[in-house]
Order: C-alpha cells, then sequence, then structure tokens
C-alpha cells in the first residue's frame, strides 16, 4: 500500500474512532426534531416529531466509514477498524471511571454530583452500546462485501445500503434492550426511541448515498482502482 492510501485509512479510521467515542459520551442528553416542520399546516406528518439522543448525530457516520474502507480497501482493514474503536472506546471508558472516583475540589467547576449525573451512566452506555456496536458494525462488513461479491462490485448504493439499514436495525434493537435492562432508560419508551433512532438512522443512510459515491468515485480516480478493485494490504 503507498502512502496517500495508507494516509486515508489512517484519516478515515481517526473520524470513525473519534465518532464512535462521542457518542458513547454524549448519549445521554436526548433532543426533539420536526424534519417536516417547514410544509404548510395540515399536510400530512407535518408535525411528526424525532424523540433522539445526540449520540445518534455522531453514530451514522461510523458505518458511512466502514463501508467507504471496505470499498476502497477490504474486509480485514473494514474490521481492524473496528476492533480499534472498541479499544479506543474501552480505554476512554476507564479514563471516565477514573476521573469520576477522583474528589472534586472545592473551587472545582464541576464538583462531583455533576460529574456523575452526566458521566455516572457512562459504564452502562458504553457497555450497550459496545454489544450492539460490535454485532452491527461486523453484520454490516460481512453483509456490504457479499453484495459486493454478489453484484460483481457494481450498485454501489444497494450494498452501502442494504447493509447500513439491516445493521442499523440491530444496533438499534440491541442497544435500547441492553439500556433498558440496566435501568438507564424506561421500559415505556422501547417502541418510541426504537421506531425514531431506526427511521433516523434510515434516512440518513440514504442521505449519505451521494457522499458514499462521491468519495468512492475520488478515491478510484486517486488510486486508479477499478470498479469492484480494492487497494492491496501488501
Amino acid at each position: 500500500m503507498n502512502k496517500s492510501a495508507e494516509r486515508l485509512y489512517l484519516l478515515l479510521g481517526a473520524v470513525f474512532i473519534a465518532s464512535l467515542v462521542a457518542c458513547n459520551l454524549i448519549f445521554q442528553k436526548f433532543f426533539t426534531w420536526q424534519p417536516l416542520s417547514f410544509l404548510p399546516e395540515g399536510y400530512p406528518a407535518q408535525d411528526f416529531t424525532f424523540e433522539l439522543s445526540v449520540g445518534i448525530i455522531a453514530y451514522p457516520v461510523t458505518f458511512l466509514i466502514t463501508d467507504l474502507i471496505s470499498e476502497i480497501y477490504d474486509k480485514a482493514r473494514a474490521n481492524a477498524v473496528v476492533i480499534s474503536g472498541l479499544a479506543a472506546t474501552l480505554f476512554v471508558l476507564i479514563l471516565v471511571l477514573v476521573a469520576e472516583n477522583s474528589q472534586a475540589t472545592a473551587w472545582s467547576p464541576v464538583d462531583n454530583p455533576t460529574f456523575s449525573k452526566v458521566f455516572g451512566l457512562t459504564g452502562a452506555g458504553v457497555g450497550a452500546s459496545m454489544a450492539a456496536y460490535l454485532f452491527a458494525q461486523f453484520i454490516d462488513v460481512r453483509l456490504f462485501h457479499f453484495w459486493k461479491q454478489l453484484t460483481k462490485g457494481k450498485h454501489l448504493w444497494l450494498r452501502n445500503n442494504f447493509s447500513t439499514v439491516f445493521s442499523q436495525l440491530v444496533d438499534t434493537a440491541t442497544v435500547l434492550l441492553l439500556l433498558c435492562w440496566a435501568g438507564a432508560i424506561e421500559w415505556n419508551l422501547f417502541w418510541i426511541l426504537f421506531a425514531n433512532g431506526f427511521l433516523f438512522k434510515v434516512l440518513v443512510a440514504l442521505f449519505d448515498t451521494p457522499l458514499f459515491y462521491v468519495f468512492t468515485f475520488m478515491a478510484r480516480k486517486k488510486f486508479n482502482l477499478q470498479p469492484g478493485e480494492e487497494i492491496l494490504n501488501d
């Protein structure tokens, strides 16, 4: 692999890890979003409101990155980034646990109760997220290469969306089940959060398809790759 290809791989891996760590640190804040609020009053679904964790903003980026690495490089390199993301998140979890058990000074801008309120459920959240993350990401990589082989390197949109949508379904269901079981989220919120989360992820998957095409085209031009061809890891 030449230096340019290696630098791109490291950059994609860095964005992947940063997105993964960020979504696991900020997931406890929830927000509402009305995507169709711009429509005139009286239109169907105009008032439909998403209720989502802010962590979901960064998470779809990880699936776009693994799809890009799977397309440009190979399955082994994509799996390596997945494992690196897991290691980075577990390391951050250890740091958070040490920080939480360190007593704040009297003049600290953030006192112990405030810190615990924000990061106190990080263990449960990261544990649930990591279980879902590993399951979903490995499914995404495998399905991506299944469709890539089946279509002989054609139809980028098909493998990008089919692999991501199914793996996001698995991810959303798994993480919410584990968070409810751990007591981080009330069971009566499961279905609304599942519907909102999965629908949001599907919309993002469809939205990122043009980005996937653009980045793939640029990489093929940069490294002189034919459709379906991957950069070999020498």
